[in-house]
């Protein structure tokens, strides 16, 4: 039966109900009562408890029986409710999972059969863009790689180029380096959203990361006169990918210096709450723009620096950060507060062996 006809019936019997009690308090008002008034003991009739009651009971019943329509319909609804919760929930991660149909045939069954063969197609574009991805990156790192190693040799080489054709050959070599680096990150991207990389999970000590990153960090400040400083680095082991986290602290730091002002400053702190880690990396750059907002962690986005110019990159730095935090059951927000500090904060659990 379908979902129109079943409202259909379930209103047509509330209408029919409703219109039954008030045909009886007509009959009663209109028949019965004249009748008995002509009786020659009308006055203790009209007096009699029981017409009373039922007068009353009439009365009583429109509303219970407007309140079971209304609980009838809340229940024939009920499915397309559900279906639209479930809707809410699809993602990237979980097209593969079939929505569960009624079998009543009716119209949310079909509605059903058509979000699924919905998902099913886009589960099968997402394939063909992951598996156009990872091809179309795996044949690029050859020649890049070939471009790279010719340039580092002519360069290496005194005699190879004249000096004036030094400079030029140097900056193709740092756009060949760039181009490396996207393709890698969207290989690894790729790879991530594919489920095809594993965490190479040992017990590390997370304080000794962060320590050789603000080392790092430092080296990446001095170039654009920004000060690194480390407020805190509270002792924390945990369960972890130290490549991962290791990649992960640095891409931080590096946004934080790249979307930073000259002779700013750059803060590392990591402190344990419960049972989670929280790092802080925070910088005094131009904060996050209104119009990006949530979309920092999508790929390709970037902000803009100090001076108002797009800051170096490819945009898929906090992407990979957020997958990183992710694949480890923690999380990752991007906030500017009212001191004008740009913060990003990390949450990880903290898992024993």
């Amino acid at each position: 039966m379908t979902l129109r006809r079943k409202l259909a019936i379930r209103y047509g019997a509330v209408v029919a109900v409703c219109l039954g009690l008030l045909a009886g308090l007509a009959h009663h008002e209109f028949v019965v009562e004249p009748c008995l008034r002509r009786q020659p003991n009308a006055a203790g009739t009209l007096a009699s408890t029981w017409r009373e009651a039922a007068e009353v009971f009439f009365y009583s019943m429109i509303p219970v029986v407007l309140g079971l329509g209304w609980w009838s319909m809340r229940r024939t609804l009920n499915p397309i409710n559900e279906l639209a919760r479930r809707v809410e929930r699809i993602d990237v991660g979980n097209l593969r999972e079939p929505f569960r149909r009624t079998g009543k045939g009716d119209e949310v069954d079909r509605l059903t059969e058509v979000f699924n063969n919905m998902a099913a197609r886009l589960d099968q574009s997402f394939q063909q863009v992951r598996e156009f991805t990872l091809h179309a990156s795996h044949e690029l790192k050859t020649p890049l790689t070939v471009m790279q190693a010719e340039l580092e040799t002519r360069l290496a080489d005194s005699q190879a180029l004249p000096e004036a054709h030094r400079e030029w050959a140097r900056a193709q070599l740092d756009e060949v380096q760039r181009l490396a680096r996207i393709v890698d990150s969207l290989t690894l991207l790729t790879k991530a959203d594919a489920g095809l990389i594993k965490l190479n999970l040992e017990r590390l000590s997370l304080d000794e990361l962060v320590r050789e990153c603000f080392e790092d960090a430092q080296i990446l400040a001095e170039p654009h006169g920004v000060t690194v400083t480390l407020a805190a680095c509270d002792p924390i082991e945990m369960v972890a990918d130290r490549h991962r986290l290791r990649q992960l602290l640095l891409n931080l730091a590096d946004n934080a210096v790249k979307y930073n002002q000259p002779g700013g400053t750059v803060r590392l702190a990591l402190h344990r709450s419960g049972e989670f880690a929280e790092l802080k990396v925070a910088n005094t750059g131009p904060g996050i723009p209104p119009d990006l907002g949530n979309r920092v962690f999508e790929r390709f986005v970037r902000g803009v620096n100090s001076r108002h110019e797009v800051a170096e990159g490819c945009g898929l730095g906090l992407t990979i950060c957020q997958w990183i935090v992710q694949a480890h059951g923690g999380s990752i927000q991007l906030s500017t507060g009212a001191d004008r500090l740009t913060t990003a904060l990390v949450r990880l659990p903290l898992k024993s062996t």
